[in-house]
């Protein structure tokens, strides 16, 4: 047998490549770089509390476990998907007494899939963290303001970990085929990774997954090649391994958001109908539409809003299966309506615009004045009340000086807008023309 064939009977080699130190940990260099955060916290023993929020297959379990093995801490992993209250009790006595013959160090406890756990979950969790019993470390794919309750989230740090980037993966694919003890001894020659990167999405498990898979089918052969075709073919031979997983998963979420965004009904809820088929959990798809609602339809059609909210509420409310009717009706009105994001556009320049602004005065006349001291020194002195002005309004410049003219909002083309547009052209000439 060769060393190919026997690699299939080892452990799957995203797993033989992960990294036991941060030094061979790829990617996340904004929190792992030198003098960045979690850095910081491993070198000086530091630890509090924390969640790592961002995409499958960048190294949340992966970082978690350095962070346990670099500071020699307790490490008790629980899955969300699995685990009930009773188990994250019985994790926190032990931890409260092993922490006893440890020196009182406190162990870390990791969450997958945090999202997942109920709120008499995470509300069994709060104290022990709360008083130091266990240090926290959870993993999501969800944003953890929406799935993770006030008072734990209050408690934890919130780091966001990226996507790989091209350079990331070149590194992962070059430490594999020069590292593994299996690949490192094959006859390997990479021609393009074109395929390879772009079906790997930016996810580590993935690129490795392919990268096993596209070997693996040429066993035997004196020389293994990799290339674009090699690598779409042997894909689509072995779609049912590439998606080992779920991976696929994360594919139809986009294709349904992409497709809402692209105007065509058909295909959105037909993928609705894939992700519900799958066992998507429905409150997820009803956050997706209240975001599409806002970034995507936006004020061309500023009902999708109140649609997608009321959809949130009623998907809630009645459970599956019944809430794929309103999922279904909600994705068709958000895919034919007309769109624009000319809302998520200011917001995000504006963004922009106030990190680089944080000390840009307030007008004076703008100012509160609720003692006679701010009075005297002239808040409000000169404010405008524009229901005392014909039509209600005044022309009163209300941007910080600096920015006086600075003009965030630009209607988009469309129905709505144009309304909008010739209000802001008649009330702000020099603004808008």
């Amino acid at each position: 047998m060769d060393n190919i064939g026997r690699s299939r009977m080892l452990a799957p080699l995203p797993e033989r490549m992960r990294p036991q130190d941060l030094d061979g940990y790829v990617g996340q260099r904004h929190l792992i770089g030198p003098g960045c955060i979690l850095r910081n916290m491993i070198e000086t023993g530091n630890l509090s509390s924390f969640i790592l929020w961002g995409p499958p297959g960048v190294g949340k379990t992966t970082l978690s476990r350095i962070v346990a093995k670099s500071l020699k801490r307790e490490f008790f992993t629980l899955s969300a998907v699995s685990a009930g209250v009773k188990e994250v009790r019985d994790v926190i006595d032990r931890s409260r007494s092993n922490s006893l013959w440890s020196g009182g160090v406190a162990p870390i406890l990791f969450i997958d899939e945090i999202h997942r756990f109920s709120k008499s979950q995470q509300d069994a969790l709060l104290g022990a963290v709360e008083d130091g019993t266990v240090i926290l470390i959870g993993a999501t794919t969800e944003n953890p303001s929406f799935e993770v309750i006030t008072p734990l989230l209050s408690r934890c740090q919130v780091f966001v970990l990226k996507s790989l980037e091209k350079d990331d993966l070149n590194e992962l694919l070059n430490r594999a085929l020069q590292k593994d003890e299996i690949l490192s001894k094959a006859n390997i020659r990479v021609d393009e990774t074109d395929a390879l990167f772009r079906h790997s999405g930016g996810d580590a498990r993935k690129l490795l997954n392919i990268l096993e898979i596209v070997t693996g089918a040429q066993a035997g052969a004196k020389e293994i090649v990799i290339d674009n075709k090699t690598v779409t073919s042997c894909l689509q031979e072995n779609i049912a391994i590439y998606d080992k997983g779920g991976e696929m998963h994360y594919d139809i979420i986009s294709a349904f958001i992409k497709s809402v965004r692209g105007s065509d009904p058909n295909a959105a809820v037909y993928y609705l109908a894939r992700m519900l088929e799958g066992g998507e959990d429905p409150l997820f798809i009803a956050r997706r539409l209240c975001i599409l609602a806002a970034e995507d339809v936006g004020l061309a059609n500023p009902n999708a809003l109140l649609l997608a909210n009321s959809t949130f509420q009623i998907v809630h409310t009645i459970g599956m299966p019944e809430a794929r009717i309103p999922l279904s009706e909600c994705t068709i009105y958000l895919a034919s309506s007309p769109k624009s994001n000319s809302a998520y556009k200011a917001i995000n320049e504006a963004l922009a615009v106030a990190k680089e602004t944080q000390m840009a005065s307030v007008p004076l006349y703008l100012r509160n004045a609720p003692t006679k001291l701010m009075s005297d020194l002239g808040y409000a002195d000169g404010y405008k009340y524009a229901h005392d002005y014909p039509g209600h309004f005044t022309d009163l410049e209300f941007m910080p000086a600096e920015l006086a003219g600075h003009k965030f909002y630009e209607p988009a083309d469309n129905k709505h807008e144009d309304g909008l547009r010739s209000r802001l052209e008649t009330l702000w000439p020099k603004y808008y023309k």
